[in-house]
């Protein structure tokens, strides 16, 4: 018996499971830098098993990661407009009300349009701003992106994501400590499926 069939019970989901990200380590099966991966923070298995990352997070950011093995279930919890991911930030400098309706609202790019769904104001700190955001898509560094295009209106500099959380992704809500990780139950995986395909009608 492998040492993964020894780890998973009968009610974890054999398809999907959960890390809690730190920053300092890249999301890649290795890196030609020699930066800490993602990996090294998972057993053994998963990577001579071929579990792969669901989206991505850059170094910096932190929180809800998903793996699978199944390229079926990744290609569906990734595609646009479907499958929505809540972050919560904190943005150096001034957020406004017309700050969120921009964002809101959708900036033109080179990496094409940055949109968020929600933003909500949930704390300020000087001259930092907390922030919920969530999105249904995720271009390569979308949300550092699209605040660093919006502009402080008291100090004319751009906006800064200086911390970044993912926190959920459909149904599932990170609920484990920084570093470690869990299988989803077939209960949760179900759910989750099932909310990505209703929402795609």
């Amino acid at each position: 018996m492998s040492s993964r069939m020894m780890t998973n019970t009968t009610n974890d989901s054999q398809k999907l499971l959960a890390l809690h990200k730190p920053k300092g380590y890249v999301v890649t099966r290795s890196d030609e830098r020699g930066r800490k991966t993602v990996y090294e923070l998972l057993p053994a298995w998963a990577y001579n098993d071929g579990w792969m990352p669901i989206g991505r997070l850059d170094l910096e950011s932190k929180g809800l990661l998903l793996f699978t093995t199944d390229g079926q279930v990744g290609h569906v919890l990734t595609k646009p407009r479907g499958c929505v991911k809540v972050y919560e930030i904190w943005v150096r400098g001034h957020v406004t009300n017309e700050h969120i309706f921009h964002a809101k609202q959708g900036i033109q790019s080179q990496h094409g349009l940055l949109k968020a769904l929600v933003v909500e104001k949930l704390s300020v700190a000087g001259a930092k701003t907390k922030l919920k955001v969530v999105i249904d898509e995720g271009k390569n560094r979308h949300i550092r992106r699209l605040f660093g295009a919006l502009k402080d209106p008291k100090f004319n500099t751009p906006l800064k994501v200086l911390e970044l959380k993912r926190v959920s992704i459909g149904s599932f809500k990170l609920d484990i400590d920084s570093s470690k990780w869990r299988f989803l139950s077939q209960e949760e995986e179900k759910i989750l499926m099932n909310q990505r395909v209703h929402n795609k009608r």
